[in-house]
């Protein structure tokens, strides 16, 4: 009986899958192309925010497998599709799936990496990560996980993406086993699951610190300083101090209420928080020069001029503010 027969080694058996801009058509395919009682469970994060989806639905009638929103405490079955809700991250604990409000990680919630993350560790082997069309580099940090804990990583070839920024971070900061076509993966996929696989390889503690940081598991701030170091940069979700990951690539940051970022998403989600601030700073001078013009006219009624002429200066100065802010905001 030849290794890859052996029935006493587990199986490759779990398949996750993160894809942010132009994934619908590409998760549809996937689901179309699926043999029916596809031998792994699959589990898909699309970057949906907070919003409706009916991406389930979309997926079951496209294909012969079941297709569902994941509900936390249930079983990994093959042969069906779990979707991460929308605003709630997708996880796998102890062999079950998990669904939780926790932090944005990337600023979005579902978010890739979680899944990912927790796959590897529960997993290691037995899991096949893949990474489709996107405009950012969630599921970098995930893949990276995947295969440091022996699993496979896949990621759809850039050039075949309708957004290739998300697949083109991952094949550059990871070791990936497949670069596919669209149209290529589901045979990849086929020819990898069901069967045997190795002795799962020692796991990073590095990964087993970050991502129990990110449950919030006893003392967050002690993994941090574990596996990183305060960095003079804050949270742009909730204002806390930002750790830089130690040994990352790219660079990740991690608060210790457990939002977490890529230097990418970093950037994009600190522009968004400087946008806040400025049209906040315009509405409040705004305010204080509709005030102030008012101010002006009552000392006009009194006949009190000097006061009226400067009330409507600090009026014109604040107006004049307002105007330099808008032009902040076209360039931030």
């Amino acid at each position: 009986m030849s290794r890859r027969d052996d029935p006493s080694l587990p199986l490759r058996d779990v398949v996750v899958i993160g894809a942010s801009a132009g994934g619908v058509a590409a998760l549809r395919s996937i689901a179309s192309a699926l043999p029916a009682q596809f031998p792994a469970a699959v589990l898909m994060v699309l970057h949906t925010g907070a919003y409706p989806s009916r991406l389930p639905q979309i997926l079951a009638a496209v294909g012969p497998n079941p297709a569902d929103f994941a509900v936390d405490g249930e079983s990994l079955r093959p042969g069906r599709i779990v979707v991460a809700p929308p605003d709630r991250h997708l996880l796998i604990q102890d062999g079950t799936v998990a669904v939780t409000h926790g932090p944005k990680e990337h600023h979005s919630r579902p978010a890739i990496d979680p899944l990912f993350r927790s796959a590897a560790l529960w997993g290691g082997p037995r899991i096949v990560g893949v990474v489709l069309s996107g405009r950012n580099d969630d599921g970098t940090a995930g893949l990276q996980a995947v295969k440091s804990c022996g699993g496979v990583a896949i990621v759809q070839d850039p050039d075949d993406a309708e957004e290739p920024i998300m697949p083109r971070s991952a094949l550059l900061h990871v070791e990936v086993d497949h670069v596919v076509p669209l149209a290529n993966l589901v045979p990849t996929l086929v020819q990898l699951v069901g069967r045997p696989v190795g002795a799962t390889p020692p796991v990073p503690e590095r990964l087993v610190l970050e991502h129990a940081a990110s449950l919030s598991e006893d003392d967050p701030m002690d993994k941090l300083y574990a596996i990183g170091k305060p960095s003079p940069l804050v949270c742009p979700d909730c204002n806390g101090t930002l750790f830089e990951l130690t040994g990352t690539d790219p660079p990740r940051f991690r608060c210790h209420t457990g939002h977490a970022f890529s230097i990418r998403s970093l950037k994009q989600s600190q522009a968004e928080a400087t946008e806040v601030a400025l049209w906040t700073a315009i509405r409040s001078l705004q305010e204080r020069e509709r005030l102030l013009r008012k101010v002006s006219e009552l000392d006009r009624i009194a006949g009190d001029a000097h006061h009226a002429d400067q009330a409507d200066m600090e009026a014109q100065r604040l107006a004049d503010h307002v105007g330099v802010l808008r032009q902040l905001i076209d360039e931030v």
